[in-house]
């Protein structure tokens, strides 16, 4: 692959880089019942980042699958489908698209964007972790990154829940993104 040198970080030259779904994990963690937490991820999904001369000037995009949803609970994955949440046939995708990078300290950079879920776009903050660049044992290009995001899922749309007889509700407001991933260059 080829590197550069920019502000002590050794990083991709520019050009064009495609997510690798394979070394990819988009994540997500939203509070259960008041008292623990429910992960899952999205299997399906699709992404590029254009990287630019000046780093700061970079953008990226993501499209994901909403119906590849898992949380390893076959009801609760059919329910996240459903019109109470994501409506997956009324809305096929999740898309993420950068608007401009704000800032960044070392190795971590802050990137905001639009993000829409049920054709409904709120802009978000992403803290993106740049891991490094590296070659594979095959010869192949790659880097490696880090984001994390939260939001509130009724800002989107996604309003369902349950009031439980202890107090509280059923589903927690926030929704924490965590993704774990590397790109490659663009054939």
């Amino acid at each position: 692959m080829s590197t550069r040198t920019w502000e002590s970080l050794t990083i991709p030259a520019a050009g064009s880089y495609t997510l690798d779904a394979a070394h990819t994990r988009i994540g997500f963690v939203v509070k259960h019942m008041m008292v623990s937490k429910v992960r899952g991820h999205f299997e399906t999904f699709s992404g590029s980042v254009t990287i630019a001369e000046n780093p700061l000037e970079s953008s990226a995009e993501l499209t994901i699958q909403a119906a590849s949803i898992n949380t390893g609970a076959g009801d609760r994955d059919g329910h996240l489908r459903s019109d109470d949440f994501l409506a997956v046939e009324k809305f096929p995708e999740l898309t993420f698209k950068s608007t401009r990078v704000t800032g960044h300290s070392g190795d971590e950079f802050t990137v905001v964007g639009d993000l829409t879920i049920r054709d409904v776009t709120k802009e978000v903050e992403l803290t993106v972790e740049y891991g490094g660049a590296g070659t594979t044992p095959w010869g192949g290009s790659l880097w490696g990154y880090s984001i994390t995001t939260e939001f509130d899922r009724e800002d989107f749309g996604l309003t369902w829940n349950q009031a439980l007889e202890t107090g509280g509700v059923l589903v927690g407001k926030k929704v924490k993104i965590e993704i774990e991933g590397e790109a490659n260059p663009a054939a």
